[in-house]
């Protein structure tokens, strides 16, 4: 996990099912605790989700409120969130840079046309 003064960006890599996504879970509860001001999640490098993770994301949500922001969700994750209608609830962003220098009512979301791919 990167801190700057204002942001954490939480990178992850592999797949995240029951039996790896504990570490994700932790480091999202722990910065909802210390009322972090924003928290991106890097998927870039994510090769698999199951529900637990969808359930850690949306636990996440509904503590981070607009601080969470998931970036560069893999090709697997996306194909996930849009078929199980979570692109249209978590807040979605083509890339890192992109999620630390948007505004908060402004995510890009994959059903606005920003998303490439």
């Amino acid at each position: 996990m990167r801190q700057g003064r204002d942001a954490r960006v939480v990178a992850v890599t592999g797949p995240l099912d029951l039996d790896s996504v504990a570490p994700l879970e932790e480091v999202l509860r722990k910065a909802a605790e210390d009322g972090a001001a924003l928290v991106v999640v890097d998927l870039s490098a994510a090769t698999f989700a199951d529900s637990t993770t969808v359930n850690v994301l949306l636990q996440a949500h509904d503590a981070l409120g607009p601080a969470l922001r998931l970036a560069a969700p893999s090709a697997a994750l996306m194909r996930l969130f849009t078929l199980t209608g979570l692109d249209t609830v978590l807040p979605l962003y083509d890339s890192v840079a992109k999620a630390l220098g948007a505004e908060p009512a402004a995510p890009l979301g994959a059903h606005d046309g920003d998303r490439e791919g």
